[in-house]
Order: structure tokens, then C-alpha cells, then sequence
């Protein structure tokens, strides 16, 4: 077994450790002993940074043990390398500061590390509902960045198990620039209408797993953005929220392809989309987004079920000089049924420049539920794309 596999194997066991071996462990490190209080009024953020600090030290496999209770505490800076596999043990909740001054930029934070587990069965509380009239993003191209609750980057060999995640102010989980990275279990929540409150994003990482996932955003469950390869979404529960997007890709100059991506056993309730692929006009950078399927979906009252949206503009208005220079290929849906609340089922708007190639419906049985005179006939509308359809596909195929 390589060094990789092996710090894997033990990830794995801590995630399945019980009560009485943590509390037999030496390796243990309990942030009342380090002098949190878990009273939800005073700040705690010292106590957690202190055990993190002491335990990133020791070798082998260091337990942050925190007890039930309510933890406040302002950002938290998680950072490596660590001398061993580190695990967080939360089985109690933690508040994020409501004191947006008191932030650089995220509220927990993990970098540089080699080996991590997070599980516990506690609950991370961004506390977002006092940030959310501030974010103006969803209206301005040019806005202030709130704090996201969990950010992973430069991570290798970790599982996330067994944690919840409520009310982040912006992103509830982050993964940036990580491998083999497992999140198992997990609850997200947040209201339909709190702004950019994505449940989980991945950028610029590979080998990312993410299943029996129960999601409720304002914005996407699940968003995929650039720089992504090798990426697994199974048995997610998403609603309400933005559905399961790849993007948006082809804002920023040197974003770079999106490759591999398997969705299967998903269930969208209620979501604003279903499967959506977007990209901006007038991109920057040439890139891919290549070699995704999707399979066994269900769509109870989805807006867009399937969507390709190659002029994604999430503004009033947006630069439209170009068409997308987002290359869309091998994409392939297949057995995704259910109800849409849209007449148009299945929308593929991609780019006269850069059309879309190698689109394929399989055994798909959308059917819209019906606008208030009793229509309910449901169509498929295409533009710039190339593919093919077998013949158990409803609505009617533009392919």
C-alpha cells in the first residue's frame, strides 16, 4: 500500500470510531481543556486554536475532541503539515462570529494538510441570517466577498462524515486545490432565498466524492467550478436550491477544463434547476468542460431539469460581445425522469462559436405539471448543439 492509500485507510477508521476509543485515546485533545467554555456567548476561538495547534504537532493520529455544547468563535486558521492523520470529534455546535469585521476573509479554515477526518455528528452554524442583507453580489459584478463557513484548500486524504452545516453567510463548504477528498453523510441547510449560500463548491481539485448528501441552499447544492477532474455525486437529496451546476466557467482569465464527472442516484426537489452546465459569453480563456454523466434522476417540480446555458448572465446585464469560448463535449444524461414546473424541459443554449458536441439523451421522461389553463405540454428547445437521442425520450428531442 502507498503512502497515500495507507493515510486513507486510517482516515477511514477514524471515521468510525467509537465513543469509549476516543476517550481512551492519549492522543485526544479536548478544547475545554484548553479553555473553551461551550456557553454560546463567550469567545472560544483561543481554546480551538490552541488544541489544533498542539495537536498538528504530535505523530500518529490526534484527536480534537469538542463535547456537546455551543462554541462561539471568530475565524479559525486549521493549518499544516501535520506531523499525523488529524480528526475532529464535533459533537457539539459552533457559531461563527456574527462580527463581519472580525474577518480576513473565511470562518474555518484548513490548509496544507496530509490526512483528515471531520465527523462527530456536530453542527457548524455560520450564523448567516445577520450577513445576508449585506451581500449585494446577486446584483453587482463588483461586491463585497462574505465569509465562507468551511474552506479546504491544498487538502489531500480527507473525509468529511456525520456533520451538519446550517445558515453559512456565503458558501457553506469549500474545496479548492485538494485530492482524494470524501464527503459522506452530511446536511446542509440554509433558506431558499438566502443569497449565495452554495451548499458545496469544488475548484481546481480531483478525485472528489460526495454521497448520501441532504442539501437546501438558496443557490446551487452542489457547484462545480473550474479546474475540476475526476468527480463523483451519488444518492444527494437537493431542495430547494440551484439544482447541481458545473459553473459557472468562463469568467476569469486562466480558468482551466472541467473533466470527468459522474452524477447518479440524485433527487431534486423544488430546485430553481435540475442538471445545469452554464458558462459566460465574451470568455477570456479557452477551456473544456468534457466527459460528464448523469444518470438515475429523479425531478419532483423542477424549473429546469436539464439545462446547457452557454449565455449565463446572472445580472441585469452582462458583456455580450462573443459567443462562450467554453468547449461542451461527451455529455450524457441518461434515465432522468420526473416533473418540471416549466413548459421547456430540457434547454441546450450553447455557443454558436464553440457548439456543443456529443450530447446524448437516453430514457428520459420529463412532463410538466401544468400553468394555471390547464396546459401541460412540455418541449425541448435547442441551439448550437450536436448529438443524438434514443427513441425513449420525452419531451420530443431538439437532438
Amino acid at each position: 500500500m502507498d503512502s497515500n492509500n495507507a493515510i486513507l485507510a486510517i482516515s477511514l477508521l477514524f471515521s468510525i470510531w467509537c465513543d469509549t476509543c476516543v476517550a481512551q485515546s492519549s492522543n485526544v485533545y479536548n478544547v475545554k481543556e484548553h479553555g473553551a467554555l461551550g456557553n454560546g456567548k463567550n469567545d472560544d476561538t483561543k481554546a480551538f486554536q490552541a488544541a489544533w495547534d498542539v495537536s498538528c504537532a504530535v505523530e500518529g493520529n490526534p484527536t480534537i475532541l469538542i463535547p456537546k455544547g455551543s462554541y462561539l468563535v471568530g475565524p479559525l486558521f486549521f493549518k499544516g503539515p501535520c506531523k499525523g492523520v488529524m480528526a475532529i470529534d464535533l459533537r457539539g455546535q459552533l457559531l461563527a462570529s456574527t462580527n463581519l469585521n472580525a474577518y480576513t476573509k473565511n470562518w474555518v479554515n484548513f490548509q496544507y494538510i496530509n490526512g483528515l477526518v471531520i465527523s462527530g455528528g456536530g453542527i457548524f452554524n455560520g450564523q448567516g441570517s445577520s450577513a445576508w442583507p449585506y451581500n449585494k453580489c446577486p446584483k453587482k459584478w463588483s461586491c463585497k466577498i462574505l465569509p465562507m463557513s468551511l474552506v479546504f484548500s491544498f487538502v489531500k486524504n480527507a473525509k468529511i462524515k456525520n456533520i451538519s452545516s446550517v445558515d453559512s453567510k456565503l458558501f457553506h463548504i469549500h474545496i479548492f486545490s485538494s485530492e482524494n477528498f470524501d464527503i459522506e453523510s452530511v446536511t446542509i441547510s440554509a433558506p431558499g432565498d438566502s443569497p449565495n449560500t452554495d451548499g458545496i463548491h469544488v475548484a481546481d481539485s480531483t478525485n472528489v466524492t460526495i454521497t448520501d448528501a441532504t442539501i437546501g441552499t438558496g443557490d446551487d447544492c452542489i457547484s462545480i467550478g473550474p479546474g475540476n477532474s475526476n468527480l463523483t455525486i451519488s444518492n444527494v437529496h437537493c431542495g430547494p436550491g440551484h439544482g447541481i451546476s458545473v459553473g459557472s466557467l468562463g469568467k476569469n482569465s486562466g480558468e482551466t477544463d472541467v473533466i470527468g464527472l459522474t452524477v447518479r442516484n440524485c433527487t431534486l426537489n423544488g430546485t430553481t434547476n435540475g442538471l445545469r452546465i452554464k458558462t459566460w459569453q465574451s470568455s477570456p480563456t479557452l477551456l473544456k468542460a468534457a466527459h460528464f454523466t448523469y444518470e438515475d434522476i429523479t425531478m419532483n417540480n423542477v424549473f429546469n431539469p436539464i439545462i446547457i446555458d452557454q449565455e449565463y448572465c446572472p445580472y441585469v446585464s452582462c458583456a455580450k460581445k462573443d459567443p462562450s469560448r467554453v468547449q461542451i463535449y461527451d455529455i450524457k444524461f441518461t434515465n432522468v425522469k420526473g416533473t418540471s414546473s416549466s413548459a421547456e424541459a430540457i434547454k441546450f443554449i450553447c455557443s454558436s462559436s464553440f457548439p456543443c458536441q456529443g450530447v446524448i439523451l437516453n430514457d428520459i421522461d420529463l412532463h410538466y405539471t401544468g400553468d394555471a389553463r390547464g396546459n401541460k405540454t412540455t418541449t425541448s428547445t435547442c441551439a448550437n448543439v450536436q448529438g443524438k437521442s434514443n427513441e425513449n425520450v420525452k419531451p420530443n428531442p431538439c437532438i
